[in-house]
């Protein structure tokens, strides 16, 4: 028999690694491969076929996905190293109230705003796990306390599960061999 190869598609931010380790400590028909996907392209790339699964980062649609949902992330600002922010802990929005926000241009650009608030100019809003994923010397990253949290989910398509997906599912959700659902 031939095995089969699961694609696992994650978007910045998600760290799989203790996922593969898990696939890879059971004895599993299928290899398991990750492929980086940018946050823009999470649900194009699961309709296209080029992952079999994705981590995604909610919201996307999900009118031809199964979407399990497996954790939140904490909220976050990034500011360069010389701002007033860095002193703190941690930020609250009546912080922010008197600082320059750098918004997001669209769904990729968190390098790029981290690079501009690096070099001085105000700070920007992200998910702590970005905050980290694109961390510098010359800039620091907060926790944003009254955030709205972002959530991590597992999704693929509807049209196309199978028993080696839904044992990747039990894999993430911490199944081992010797338990069921």
């Amino acid at each position: 028999m031939e095995n089969r190869t699961l694609r696992v598609g994650f978007v910045p931010g998600v760290e799989p690694d203790r996922f593969l380790r898990r696939w890879k400590s059971g004895r599993r028909d299928a290899w398991l491969e990750l492929i980086p996907i940018p946050l823009s392209q999470q649900h194009l790339a699961l309709q296209r076929g080029d992952v079999d699964m994705c981590f995604v980062r909610l919201p996307i649609p999900t009118d031809d996905l199964h979407v399990v949902s497996l954790w939140e992330e904490r909220g976050a600002i990034v500011t360069g190293t010389e701002n007033v922010l860095s002193l703190l802990d941690e930020v609250t929005e009546s912080d922010l109230a008197d600082e320059t926000e750098i918004p997001a241009e669209h769904l990729d650009d968190a390098a790029d705003r981290v690079a501009v608030v690096a070099a001085g100019v105000g700070y920007t809003r992200m998910s702590l796990s970005l905050a980290r994923l694109h961390h510098r010397k010359d800039a620091v990253h907060r926790p944003l306390v009254d955030a709205e949290p972002t959530r991590i989910a597992l999704a693929w398509p509807r049209a196309s599960d199978d028993e080696v997906r839904q044992e990747f599912v039990g894999v993430v959700r911490g199944r081992t061999s010797r338990s069921s659902r």
